[in-house]
């Protein structure tokens, strides 16, 4: 009786021993979540090279009142861009009115459907390549492929690696980063538009717009902190002296757009406090 019961507890215990190696062999310590290695997000609508030197704070952008002339939204659009379209000058050499000047010119002054919807300000297409977002929109012909981005400085450093990358816009940069009127006739010789009128638009919008002020404020002509002002304005909301205030408009805004300070404005209107109204006409030069 005790041999079998000494034989019983043996065969009992080699089955735990046995089930308890085999369950160690094929069992699997879980990971804390916090502990997982986290695979990196690739930022869609961006080039393979770009987003590393992109900041990732998104671009805020001041949005012109629904009324407002298209002097007005343009003065917005430089203002939004001018700073982006500087430090892409800095870094690739392409000038900054150019840059501005075709981002007026291809987004409508940032209103067009495709640079709404895909945040692409230069039209650029996908091209053979491209792994970022993309959109499709009509174009030279029905539904063509372009890039989409989720940040207009995006589309801005994307302007130029292509422009930089690319073996038949190197004639650009022989031209001097002031020469506005040998890049926008370039642009148009290289093959970036099938318009021929197109250096005569990009050179009246930089001359309209004062945007050569943008390379000067690069190549230290003027103030770094310099912005272009329009050299004539819609008659509909304001004249060369005096302007009308709308619906969103602050002083600093209107003093941006001026080139002016707060406290000049003030000055100018005789103002002492901040408070403006909608309809009230305020002095922005002395003539």
């Amino acid at each position: 009786m005790n041999v079998k019961i000494g034989t019983l507890l043996i065969i009992l215990l080699l089955c735990f021993t046995g089930c308890k190696s085999k369950k160690g062999a094929t069992g699997y310590k879980k990971v804390p979540r916090s502990e997982r290695i986290k695979r990196p997000v690739k930022i869609a609508g961006t080039k393979n090279t770009a987003p590393d030197k992109v900041e990732e704070s998104p671009t805020v952008v001041v949005v012109p009142a629904t009324n407002a002339s298209y002097d007005e939204v343009v003065a917005a659009y430089i203002s939004n861009y001018g700073t982006i379209a500087k430090e892409e000058m800095e870094q690739y050499g392409i000038p900054a009115s150019i840059t501005i000047a075709q981002g007026i010119l291809e987004s409508g002054a940032g209103r067009g459907e495709l640079t709404r919807k895909a945040k692409n300000h230069f039209g650029i297409k996908c091209h053979k390549g491209w792994t970022g977002g993309r959109v499709y929109h009509d174009d030279d012909a029905s539904q063509e492929c372009f890039r989409k981005y989720d940040d207009p400085k995006h589309s801005y450093r994307d302007h130029s690696l292509f422009l930089s990358g690319r073996s038949r816009y190197a004639d650009l940069f022989t031209f001097k980063k002031d020469d506005y009127k040998s890049w926008a006739k370039g642009l148009r010789k290289a093959g970036y538009a099938t318009d021929p009128k197109y250096p005569d638009k990009l050179i009246s919008i930089i001359e309209r717009y004062n945007l050569a002020l943008l390379d000067d404020a690069v190549l230290n002509k003027t103030g770094k902190g310099m912005l272009p002002v329009a050299s004539h304005t819609s008659t509909e909301r304001h004249s060369s002296s005096t302007y009308t205030v709308i619906k969103g408009d602050t002083l600093y805004s209107i003093s941006k757009r001026y080139g002016l300070s707060v406290d000049r404005l003030k000055q100018l209107n005789g103002l002492t406090s901040n408070e403006i109204s909608i309809g009230q006409k305020l002095i922005t030069s002395q003539n």
